[in-house]
């Protein structure tokens, strides 16, 4: 197989407001890898009840100290794509035993190692934490796009870790320069 003409890896995967699936519909999704075997990403602006607290007492992690503010963070659903599991994106710096480097900016893992850093102080500065991941097969991502499903922009890592949740979806249509409230749901062909 060939590689991809097009690759979307560090980008945002904006849903079209006539988007009307239940899992994608109103999504923002951050492409971590974009190749000839498909498309892994995370829904990043769909918060689940679970806190980062929850989800280290139900994987047995004691917080250290210090880290009491990081505890009430909520856990994003990342797709329906290994829903059971964890994923987070994050800043690089430290090696965690499965971690895919998508930019300077931005790491993948999908390890357990980076919560337990996490949890004892030491984990990155940065981070969103997903349960589950957003995936596509060779070719149907590109199809999507091309059926006015998805708009696409280099994705902006400031937007990923420090814009609030509720408004990261109007936050990555501004940086097409477009007001989401002036799209149609409509498709026009000439």
């Amino acid at each position: 197989m060939t590689t991809p003409s097009l690759n979307l890896a560090n980008h945002f995967l904006i849903a079209m407001p006539s988007m009307h699936d239940p899992v994608f519909g109103g999504t923002v999704v951050y492409v971590c890898e974009h190749n000839e075997n498909g498309v892994l990403g995370v829904v990043i602006n769909k918060p689940t009840d679970m806190t980062m607290e929850t989800l280290f007492d139900r994987i047995d992690l004691e917080v250290t100290a210090g880290r009491e503010s990081m505890e009430k963070k909520p856990i994003m659903f990342g797709g329906p794509v290994q829903d059971d599991r964890g994923f987070v994106l994050h800043t690089p710096g430290a090696r965690y035993s499965s971690s895919l480097t998508v930019t300077d900016e931005v790491a993948f893992t999908t390890s357990i190692d980076v919560l337990e850093a996490v949890a004892r102080g030491a984990g990155p500065q940065r981070m969103l934490v997903s349960i589950g991941y957003a995936g596509w097969s060779p070719g149907q991502l590109e199809d999507e796009i091309i059926r006015n499903g998805w708009l696409t922009v280099g994705a902006d890592p400031g937007i990923l870790f420090e814009t609030p949740i509720e408004e990261r979806y109007v936050a990555a249509m501004k940086l097409l320069g477009i007001d989401p409230l002036m799209l149609t749901s409509e498709a026009g062909h000439a």
